[in-house]
């Protein structure tokens, strides 16, 4: 009788580490399906005073350089402003936290231009529309989470002038 109870016993070890083996690979194997994950990010841009020029948007994976370093930037588009509100596409982005820093350039030198005391003189606007006050907003205040395989951004423009 002893025999079998060991040999249940061992049974019973072996189908338990057998379970916990193949629940560790089916979690190993998730998270490589998520690290290989991509998605596409829909901007819509609303709040344009006029079609003049183009609308900038540079997109930010991190905090570094963000809003302004181009360095930084993942991908940039500038395209001419053919509707309001203007969509644009970013496609095979990875799986990540993501920012847009967009400016209205009217006249398509590509930076957003200042007046005298700093103030910028075109339009811009960030990823959810964070309250903007003294200085542009942090990395984590526009940040959207690309997870799927769509993700949907509005902008409302700003003016200060």
């Amino acid at each position: 009788m002893k025999i079998k109870f060991y040999q249940q016993v061992q049974i019973l070890k072996a189908c338990l580490l057998l379970t916990a083996l193949g629940i560790s690979l089916d979690i190993s194997h998730s998270r490589a399906k998520a690290n290989n994950l991509s998605g596409n990010l829909t901007v819509e841009i609303n709040g344009f005073r006029n079609r003049e020029g183009q609308a900038c948007v540079s997109l930010f994976a991190s905090s570094q350089g963000f809003p302004n370093n181009r360095k930084n930037v993942v991908q940039r588009q500038c395209n001419k402003i053919t509707s309001v509100p203007l969509t644009l596409n970013f496609r095979n982005l990875k799986a990540g936290n993501y920012a847009v820093a967009i400016i209205h350039d009217t006249n398509g030198d590509g930076t957003l231009n200042r007046n005298d005391i700093g103030m910028p003189i075109e339009g811009y606007g960030f990823s959810r529309n964070p309250e903007i006050r003294t200085a542009a907003p942090k990395f984590n205040d526009a940040a959207v989470l690309i997870a799927g395989p769509n993700t949907n951004v509005q902008v409302q423009l700003l003016y200060l002038d």
